[in-house]
């Protein structure tokens, strides 16, 4: 018996299989091929991110401890301030500036502000114009006695130093026309505190000016010309003073003082143009008044209350519609906390506001403080521009602490008042 085998079978079956499809459009099969390649990619992209953020964080956190390593092994040789990073550190520092500077940047990393290493942008300003003092100052003076009248004339400015090496010089002049009022006695504030260098006399800013800005020029040409008629008085001119401020333009209003040329006009015969050129001298402040300022510290709610009582100014002639009123910062530990502005009250010579503003400080212990008010002068009648009249401040510094601050945290919740003067 013979059997057969059928051989077309399986080549039924493959043939049948081979016909199958998969039961997708071609557009479906290739949008799912094209998001499947989409979501490969973006997977290998936060892969390499990851691997990226790993190495940086890495190599920073070698280079920390390297850096934090090299100043204490640096610190076992000279006496410094960080030799322990887990508290503010309490010791002074006795040695050179190169030194504070070292030290700062190393607390900085370390996440720890002290008093060492705290420096605001006035002060570092305020230092870089002390520390030189170039160029002179061309201007003309003129007052016209059958008007009564006082004309200025700012001609030019010569050999001013660039102080930034990073932006150009841009030059203008800001001119104080200044009435000398009251005497020292009369003031109630300790001038002890203020130093040497106080003004023993109240001034009154009686006019003020500003020229145009000359952009990128050391020697800068102006020729602006400014007038104002003062009293009738023979005697006027003997009490009048002109300061003249060469300052470098700054679009956020922090203007650096280059240098700045006072001329007593009693001293001089103006019944002509006089012209000048008088070199610039380092800037200094006026004694423009005294403010009654009233200071409270809360530890437990970590509160400080300023109390804005009395302010006392030299005033000339009274405006009815002239009011006051005080801007106040408080800055602590680099933290600017936001400002607080008192309401606005007619001016006379004595001017009470008895108002108390509270700060809410940080949680951290304080290693500096500093209260900056700053009295401003407007319009009731009359919408016009502020005109600041002073400034004071009040607080613990970098390598000091103010007699009223010292008083203030002797007398824990309790108010201490003390008059202080207004600079300008």
């Amino acid at each position: 018996m013979v059997t057969t085998i059928d051989h077309q079978a399986p080549t039924g079956l493959l043939s049948t299989a081979g016909e199958l499809k998969m039961p997708f459009s071609e557009a479906v099969k290739y949008s799912i091929l094209a998001i499947s390649i989409i979501l490969l990619l973006l997977a290998l992209a936060i892969l390499a991110w990851q691997i990226f953020r790993y190495f940086t964080q890495t190599h920073n956190t070698y280079s920390h401890q390297d850096t934090v390593n090299s100043d204490l092994l640096y610190s076992d040789e000279k006496p410094s301030t960080a030799g322990n990073y887990s508290a503010p550190p309490s010791m002074k520092v006795e040695d050179v500036s190169a030194e504070a500077q070292r030290l700062s940047r190393c607390l900085t990393q370390a996440s720890f502000p002290s008093s060492e290493s705290i420096l605001s942008d006035g002060d570092i300003r305020e230092q870089e114009t002390i520390k030189k003092v170039d160029g002179s100052l061309h201007f003309s003076v003129y007052y016209d006695h059958p008007q009564s009248r006082l004309v200025v004339t700012v001609l030019q400015a010569e050999g001013l130093s660039v102080q930034s090496q990073t932006t150009s010089l841009q030059p203008f002049v800001k001119i104080l026309v200044m009435w000398a009022g009251s005497e020292a006695e009369e003031l109630k504030y300790s001038k002890e505190e203020e130093g040497e260098g106080t003004p023993s006399v109240l001034w009154t800013v009686l006019q003020e000016w500003r020229t145009r800005i000359v952009k990128g020029s050391c020697n800068p040409l102006f020729g602006d010309q400014f007038s104002c008629i003062l009293q009738e008085n023979k005697d006027m001119l003997h009490h009048i003073s002109l300061r003249m401020e060469v300052r470098d333009f700054d679009k956020y209003s922090r203007h650096t003082v280059l240098g700045e040329v006072r001329i007593p006009l009693g001293q001089l015969n103006i019944s002509y143009p006089l012209e000048l050129q008088e070199d610039l001298q380092l800037p200094q402040k006026n004694l423009v008044g005294e403010v009654l300022l009233s200071l409270r510290f809360l530890p437990t709610s970590q509160r400080l209350e300023v109390g804005l009582l009395k302010v006392r100014t030299a005033l000339t002639e009274m405006c009815p519609d002239t009011a006051l009123y005080a801007r106040i910062s408080v800055q602590c530990n680099r933290s600017k906390l936001r400002y607080q502005k008192t309401s606005a009250v007619a001016s006379c010579p004595v001017t009470v506001f008895n108002e108390i503003l509270m700060f809410s400080l940080p949680d951290f212990p304080m290693e500096q403080c500093k209260i900056l008010v700053s009295m401003y002068e407007t319009r009731t009648t009359k919408k016009s521009d502020k005109r600041l009249i002073g400034q004071l401040n009040v607080g613990k510094e970098k390598n000091s602490e103010d007699e009223h601050w010292t008083l203030m945290l002797r007398s824990v919740r309790q108010p201490v008042a003390k008059w202080h003067g207004l600079l300008i």
